[in-house]
């Protein structure tokens, strides 16, 4: 992968909202903190940053491989709840050559984040029943964090707990929540459950 180019456009609130420089730049740094993640979990396709010292014990980062990214959005009132998207992915072939991947999508953005807004209130509700304690000792049960950092699969700045790191890969928020429900089945679980984050 070698680029990435998203463009949007969108009339409603959101829209507005994110015509104001501060909310564009919140925006901005989710989508592109998905990118960091593809390429962080990626280190066959994208040479990864080597940080080493040298002999007189300077430390130093080699910048490892990134694609670049860019990423635009546009209030266009006219278009009132309609969003349209373009995202263009370029990338190399073999021998040399390119191919350039454009995706067009146009949806009706409140419509779309009905059903998002369903699922976090299910969710966000079942969790304020879970309760857990540590197997090795006979303490109270707890509650979960209050910052569920599971439903972060439907929101696009997930908040986590202090010290941890934000996870934006879509496959592994899915696999989280997956997984967190098989462990209080007692079902054995993946690996992106994080659980020492959720709790």
């Amino acid at each position: 992968m070698l680029s990435i180019a998203s463009y949007n456009h969108l009339g409603n609130n959101d829209g507005r909202n994110l015509s104001a420089e501060r909310q564009f730049k919140s925006k901005e740094i989710s989508k592109r903190s998905v990118v960091d993640d593809m390429v962080e979990g990626n280190p066959l396709l994208f040479k990864p940053a080597v940080k080493s010292v040298t002999a007189d014990g300077k430390k130093v980062q080699e910048e490892g491989e990134h694609p670049d990214h860019i990423v635009v959005i546009k209030y266009v009132p006219a278009v009132g709840d309609s969003k349209r998207a373009i995202d263009e992915y370029h990338s190399e072939l073999m021998m040399g050559g390119r191919n350039t991947l454009n995706i067009f999508n146009e949806c009706e953005d409140s419509l779309l984040a009905s059903p998002l807004i369903l699922d976090l209130t299910i969710l966000a509700e079942l969790f304020t029943r879970v309760q857990y304690r540590p197997a090795t000792n006979d303490a109270e049960y707890k509650p979960l964090y209050p910052i569920l950092s599971l439903l972060s699969y439907m929101l696009k700045a997930p908040l986590v707990k202090p010290g941890h790191d934000v996870v934006n890969s879509l496959g592994r928020q899915r696999n989280a929540i997956e997984g967190f429900f098989k462990a209080c089945l007692g079902l054995e679980n993946l690996g992106d459950v994080l659980l020492e984050s959720r709790i």
